[in-house]
């Protein structure tokens, strides 16, 4: 019986230790990013996995609209915003310039 519980105990100690330092860290990362994408709306400035930055102007379920500058609007998946920055945040960081 010993013996079993000392050959099982690696196995189990490296599990745990794959939860808590990958498996846990990853889920909390993407409950973040769904809570980021479901919350997006107009206005807010975003930055796309491309590395485009825009404005939003117009949101569906699965697609933004954003306004790169006054003549061009470009459609993309919600899927594809990396980051979003309030026009507060923005606003924010231009005043303490």
């Amino acid at each position: 019986m010993g013996q079993q519980l000392m050959g099982i105990l690696p196995m189990l100690l490296v599990f745990v230790a794959f939860y808590f330092f990958l498996i846990r860290p990853q889920q909390k990362r993407q409950k973040e990013r769904t809570q980021m994408l479901s919350n997006l709306k107009k206005g807010d400035k975003v930055v796309t996995i491309g590395g485009l930055h825009g404005t939003i102007v117009d949101l569906s379920e699965e697609k933004v609209t954003l306004k790169v500058n006054e003549n061009t609007r470009l459609v993309f998946e919600r899927s594809a915003i990396n980051s979003v920055a309030t026009a507060d945040d923005a606003a924010a960081t231009k005043s303490a310039e």
